[in-house]
């Protein structure tokens, strides 16, 4: 071969490698490529459809990117140990995965997620204008690692036809409680979650927090031994123990909750969002005109919200990261999350969208500005790898409390141990 036919068929060579190299390039930035990127999202069923819409949506948008959904079990807990099986032992088969907003420290620090610092940064993306405890639950050792998909948090129901203006305090709710029980066909003043599960956590940050007390401070340390908690404990306790609740407090569940109100047996129910769809509906409830809807009462640091809802985020194991975070992008931004106000009734973590128009038309929560401002004050849950072990040790020793079996100081005093035990 001569000199020249050589450099021509190296010429030729090289421009074939570079060819493809951009095209392998091209491919992996979400698409910009001739041929479809597919991405795999996984996330709760849903039986109104609000996932494959916002997926239609995005698949407009983008059609470079195809994205197939994949359903995961409804039960949280099934949801939770599929993912640590697949990510554990390195499957790449899910690039995008919804997750509850008491999972992503646990997560990221386990290595089954991408941090999404560098691409919120790229893109410009304006955390301010999401819910500030829902950016929270999904930031650990300075990373975002999830972003805020929809939320929830406690919320004060109580009776329009018996409660002229709601409380402020919860001094006030008990004394309205006990001004009204047994009016109506009312048999209760108040109920709450009591059970010893996850939900009475839920109740206890939110009174602890009402008075100023916190778990873990911002840099994760144990700070529950303090009169603030000692203090919010005090007062759920002398709820409980108070006349105004079921007998059968600790058995009570969001179940339980729902038939007790809706069968209008309680003045005032501490509940989440979702409870108003089944209260408000007239074929579930025999109260529902008679329904009304607040922030939950203040102590003396002001009102706490437990948060609730849901985050999504990208597996470190994809192979289309790129695709990906154009997914979860247009999930958790101003589109998506209007896509699931109004066909889902989810509420948006992103505040702007509580001035659209169609978003107060599809829930008449998302009107209601003592909802908006509960989602804007609304607390996560410590937020820390360790949070299952955190929440097993409240549940027992809350439970303990309030059924009488220690004193609040004691039982904040013991979990001030056993927390720092978890810790060392």
């Amino acid at each position: 071969m001569t000199m020249v036919k050589k450099m021509l068929s190296a010429g030729w060579v090289l421009i074939l490698i570079l060819s493809l190299t951009a095209c392998g390039n091209l491919s992996d930035a979400a698409g910009e490529g001739d041929g479809k990127i597919t991405i795999v999202y996984a996330h709760d069923k849903n039986e109104l459809g609000v996932e494959q819409k916002i997926i239609e949506a995005f698949e407009k948008k983008h059609p470079h990117i195809d994205v197939q959904s994949k359903e995961m079990p409804s039960n949280t807990g099934i949801s939770h140990d599929q993912y640590v099986t697949m990510f554990s032992g390195g499957s790449d088969e899910i690039d995008v995965f919804d997750m509850d907003v008491i999972w992503p420290a646990e997560f990221a620090q386990a290595g089954y997620l991408e941090p999404l610092n560098r691409y919120i940064e790229r893109d410009g993306i304006d955390l301010d204008k999401y819910s500030s405890g829902a950016v929270q639950a999904g930031m650990y050792n300075g990373q975002q690692w999830a972003m805020p998909r929809y939320q929830d948090q406690g919320l004060l129901y109580y009776r329009k036809d018996l409660i002229d203006q709601p409380p402020e305090t919860w001094d006030q709710m008990i004394q309205l409680a006990e001004e009204h029980q047994g009016e109506a066909g009312t048999r209760f003043g108040y109920v709450f979650q009591g059970k010893q599960y996850e939900g009475l956590v839920c109740n206890f940050i939110e009174f602890i927090g009402a008075y100023g007390g916190k778990i873990l401070d911002d840099q994760g340390r144990v700070t529950i031994q303090s009169e603030d908690t000692v203090q919010g404990l005090k007062k759920m306790t002398q709820i409980a123990k108070s006349d105004i609740v079921p007998g059968n407090l600790a058995s009570i569940t969001e179940v339980e909750t729902d038939a007790i109100f809706g069968e209008g047996q309680t003045v005032f129910d501490r509940q989440w969002p979702g409870h108003y769809a089944y209260v408000s509906n007239e074929q579930k409830s025999e109260v529902n005109d008679r329904v009304g809807v607040t922030s939950l009462p203040k102590g003396d640091e002001g009102r706490a919200a437990a948060l609730g809802g849901w985050m999504a985020g990208i597996s470190k194991n994809s192979n289309q990261k790129k695709a990906a975070w154009e997914f979860v992008k247009f999930l958790t931004g101003p589109e998506g999350q209007k896509i699931s106000a109004v066909y889902g009734g989810y509420a948006p973590t992103y505040m702007p969208l509580y001035e659209d128009k169609d978003v107060k038309k599809a829930n008449p929560l998302f009107a209601n500005e003592d909802y908006v401002q509960s989602v804007k004050t609304a607390i996560p849950r410590p937020v820390s790898p360790e949070y299952p072990k955190i929440s097993d040790i409240i549940q027992v020793e809350v439970s303990k409390t309030l059924t009488g079996e220690q004193t609040p100081e004691r039982a904040v005093q013991k979990m001030d141990q056993k927390l720092k035990k978890v810790f060392e």
